[in-house]
């Protein structure tokens, strides 16, 4: 919905950070791929093969975005991967907050960021539910 405004070296930047985010709890499970595999449907990209958690860059990804209107859409999206699971992890959140500081984001606007994402997160799944053909 948000993603396809991003310019095309910020898609590949933020295709790197859901990776890195959906792993920062050590736990990458199946709704976390389906909402990657998903974001880059959105953005017209092919998803990554593999992704070296060790080598990731986050200062230097998070560089990629430059408009504040970029950096909230970041934002907004990541928080839809961090509550597909239904669990918003330690690390996850200190990632968030890491990712709104550096972006210059009020950290008392990342509660309702986290809301939306967690809404969107729910009517996605909802939506599966609805198009299944069972």
């Amino acid at each position: 919905m948000l993603l396809m405004k991003l310019e095309s070296r910020e898609k590949f930047a933020f295709l790197q950070l859901a990776h890195y985010l959906a792993r920062v709890d050590n736990s990458f499970g199946k709704e976390e791929e389906e909402v990657i595999l998903e974001y880059c449907d959105e953005m017209g990209i092919e998803n990554i093969d593999s992704f070296d958690m060790e080598n990731f860059n986050l200062e230097a990804t998070l560089n990629n975005f430059k408009s504040k209107r970029s950096k909230k859409i970041v934002v907004l999206e990541l928080m839809i991967l961090v509550h597909i699971d239904s669990v918003f992890n330690i690390n996850e959140q200190i990632l968030m907050d890491k990712i709104s500081q550096c972006f210059g984001l009020e950290l008392e606007n990342l509660d309702d960021y986290s809301q939306w994402g967690k809404s969107v997160a729910m009517l996605y799944e909802v939506a599966k539910v609805f198009i299944d053909d069972r």
